[in-house]
């Protein structure tokens, strides 16, 4: 039997619709379970603001004498981009940043060149912001490479305090600054969100293959849809009949 144009379109169209649902349907469940747990979890537990006190360190205080402009860019030993003054447990240090990308410590009152911060500093960094157990001591470890849980600066220690949400915090090994905090509900979330962006390894990006394969098929089941739609509304099956009376 010939079919005529009209009709191998709505049999076509049914058969991708059909194949697209369960292909399309499934990744759907994956997308709405992985939304609705994100949605549910508070996004300053996921951050872990309940785990450490990123404003711990003492402000600057104008009765601080602090070495002069001309000082620290001599002792910087190279173009300085930028000078920041803050503190570092509880000394007033400055942060050049220099004309090649690197970052070097300075003291703030004697402008001398500090060392980069080593794991036991980085462990007093961590203990200081932590706001579980004050006696708890982290195992620090350094990390030279990033990963799906850290991608921040490098090299870095990682200071793992031994609570019940797995708690590490990470210290860059240059400015001793505190980069990143990472818990149980972190990863939870962390893992559901690679589920969403279906980037199972890296965890971060929109362009994946299988990202664009399933939009664009979802693009083509919408089509699918609309054509069938377009071919089985009543009025449209109401009408044939009357004209076939």
């Amino acid at each position: 039997m010939v079919l005529s144009p009209r009709l191998r379109l709505h049999v076509g169209a049914s058969k991708v619709h059909r194949w697209l649902a369960l292909l399309i349907g499934a990744q759907a469940i994956v997308w709405f379970t992985s939304g609705l747990v994100m949605s549910l979890l508070p996004i300053d537990t996921v951050h872990g603001d309940h785990r450490i006190d990123r404003n711990v360190e003492p402000a600057l205080i104008a009765t601080q004498d602090f070495a002069p402009v001309p000082a620290l860019l001599a002792s910087a030993g190279a173009p300085v981009r930028q000078l920041q003054h803050r503190m570092l447990l509880g000394r007033p240090i400055v942060e050049a940043q220099l004309g090649n990308g690197k970052v070097r410590l300075l003291d703030a009152r004697t402008a001398k060149p500090l060392p980069p911060v080593d794991g036991a500093a980085a462990a007093l960094v961590a203990r200081q912001a932590y706001r579980g157990d004050p006696g708890s001591a982290p195992v620090v470890e350094r990390i030279d490479r990033p990963s799906t849980e850290y991608r921040g600066a490098l090299p870095a220690w990682r200071a793992s305090f031994p609570d019940d949400d797995g708690t590490r915090i990470y210290v860059a090994a240059e400015t001793g600054r505190l980069t990143s905090v990472r818990t149980g509900t972190w990863r939870l979330y962390d893992f559901f969100w690679g589920l969403h962006i279906m980037d199972w390894t890296e965890h971060e990006r929109f362009n994946t293959p299988w990202l664009n394969a399933f939009a664009a098929g979802g693009l083509v089941f919408a089509v699918a849809g609309a054509i069938l739609l377009f071919m089985r509304w009543p009025r449209r099956r109401r009408r044939k009949a009357q004209g076939v009376r």
